[in-house]
């Protein structure tokens, strides 16, 4: 198995024998690129449908992805094909009405479609590809992975239609709380604690409908706009595909979290180091309790900081230290942790960073490793994932690391964000 970042560059190594990408347009001869990415095909939509042809598309006749969807799990109305493509940072899915046909094609088929003549058009909401056939339809490679993004509900919300029939994965509690023996079966309502909630469908007939809904979990869906009957409609909902795309199972997210660093302002915590009266040994009052900052500071410089949408502030961690930098919880949880989710990632082009999730059951007098120390993402923010099984009073802290100055390659220490601490009860 193979793993495709991009679609255009598998069309690209597959030249040879497909001759379906070509260079962009060069002056000498003229030449225009016959693909067309998905993010391309898309923007022809303007409103009413649309005839696809070389002239709507700057001369593109093609377009492909790497199929997403998986119809076996029942859970998808059937006759409609999934795919996603990467081009220039732009992630885009396209659902391709197929009709019986679109059982032929797996997850993980890299296929290069002939989009002219074909109509895009919408269903309610959804924007599909109509016109196509097998025929249409070459088959590059197969068994490619897709791996799937990780978003905040609150982002995924703010920009449903750009990330529309592309594979996701999101961590949220069910809410209400399920009762005991409630399925997957009908709508089930998401929400990761930010204020922002969405539908979780599962069809009636759907091979998982009947399994035991979880009280949280991370799950891998397809977000599309549908109805309440399965059909395609102006709802936004995400979609299983199979029972596989669940995992993380936990108890539900502790009342008041996840802590998002949003009060109060960054100017109260601007410096790494304080001991004042208003922030007596660097600790302060948040959302959730009172916090020691400690080599920390809430931030929020725009496209630096790795702030989730909609919020406005993060913690940023000191670089370059000899000792530890901590942000750490002075309050305890009353019923354990069966799960610990964080947002982590280097502040703006800073090097990389290393980190080590840590919890007392006694009140804060010893500290143990929740896990194995993580390298912090370059460029982005990751969330992290602690599964567990602690009972009792509990609070964490994150440690991040002192390993000194910067000394590329012996030595990476840079600045640390942290956002959207989540702490889910046993």
């Amino acid at each position: 198995m193979k793993k495709i970042y991009s679609f255009i560059t598998a069309l690209t190594l597959c030249a040879l024998l497909f001759n379906a990408c070509k260079k962009d347009e060069r002056p000498a001869d003229g030449t225009v690129n016959s693909f067309a990415a998905l993010y391309v095909v898309k923007n022809a939509y303007k409103g009413s449908d649309v005839q696809l042809n070389a002239e709507a598309l700057g001369g593109a006749t093609q377009t492909g992805g790497v199929v997403i969807s998986n119809l076996t799990g029942n859970n998808f109305p059937k006759g409609g094909l999934i795919i996603q493509n990467s081009s220039r940072g732009q992630v885009r899915g396209l659902l391709v009405e197929l009709g019986d046909a679109a059982s032929n094609y797996l997850p993980g088929d890299s296929l290069l479609i002939n989009i002219e003549g074909s109509t895009l058009s919408k269903v309610g909401a959804s924007l599909q590809l109509k016109g196509i056939s097998p025929a249409n339809i070459t088959k590059v490679s197969s068994a490619n992975v897709v791996s799937p993004r990780t978003v905040a509900l609150g982002a995924l919300l703010g920009n449903f239609e750009l990330y529309e029939n592309t594979l996701l994965k999101v961590t949220a509690d069910a809410k209400p709380l399920p009762q005991t023996g409630e399925t997957y079966a009908g709508n089930k309502m998401l929400d990761d604690g930010s204020g922002s909630a969405v539908a979780l469908y599962t069809a009636a007939e759907a091979t998982f409908a009947s399994n035991s809904l979880p009280a949280s979990a991370t799950y891998t869906v397809i977000p599309l706009f549908g109805d309440e009957a399965g059909n395609y409609g102006t709802t936004p909902q995400l979609r299983l595909r199979t029972a596989a795309d669940v995992e993380n199972a936990s108890g539900p997210i502790y009342p008041n979290w996840p802590e998002s660093f949003e009060e109060p302002l960054e100017s109260v915590k601007g410096s790494y180091n304080m001991n004042t009266p208003a922030v007596p040994d660097n600790s302060i009052n948040l959302k959730t309790g009172n916090w020691k900052l400690y080599q920390s500071i809430l931030a929020a410089t725009a496209g630096r900081d790795r702030i989730n949408a909609p919020g406005l502030q993060s913690i940023r961690m000191q670089q370059n230290l000899k000792e530890s930098a901590f942000l750490q919880m002075n309050f305890d949880l009353p019923n354990g942790a069966s799960k610990v989710t964080f947002w982590a990632g280097a502040y703006y082009t800073d090097a990389v960073s290393t980190l080590r999730l840590e919890y007392s059951t006694d009140g804060g007098l010893t500290w143990l490793a929740a896990g194995p120390d993580i390298q912090c993402q370059s460029g982005a923010s990751r969330q992290e994932t602690f599964l567990l099984d602690i009972k009792g009073n509990v609070r964490f802290r994150i440690n991040k690391l002192g390993l000194g100055t910067t000394s590329v390659p012996n030595i990476l220490n840079g600045r640390l964000c942290i956002e959207d601490i989540a702490i889910y009860s046993n």
